[in-house]
């Protein structure tokens, strides 16, 4: 039946040969489940489904963490006018140039 052969060098004539016959002979013995792909599939979506979940929750949680420490940041400014707003004596509006 089959005879035993002795190795040849990489590159030696019959070598590709033998190859094949045994990636054939062991892909003529797997054989997939009639649903494995159905299956992967369905585990594949949940992990996106589950992805895209954590990823909503983490920005909805830095959005909201940015803007309470926005609205924390402007409770600290103080209360009394800025002179950006003011002319230095209490008044709301600027002073004219010149004046």
């Amino acid at each position: 039946m089959n005879t035993p052969r002795t190795p040849a060098a990489p590159g030696a004539p019959g070598t590709e040969e033998r190859l094949q016959e045994a990636l054939e002979a062991l892909a003529g013995g797997v054989h997939a489940a009639p649903d494995a792909y159905r299956t992967a599939r369905g585990g594949w979506l949940r992990r996106e489904r589950r992805r895209r979940l954590v990823l909503a929750v983490l920005v909805t949680v830095v959005f909201a963490l940015a803007t309470l420490i926005g609205l924390w940041v402007l409770n600290q400014a103080p209360t009394e006018r800025g002179t950006v707003f003011g002319d230095g004596r209490g008044g709301g509006r600027p002073a004219a140039a010149g004046r």
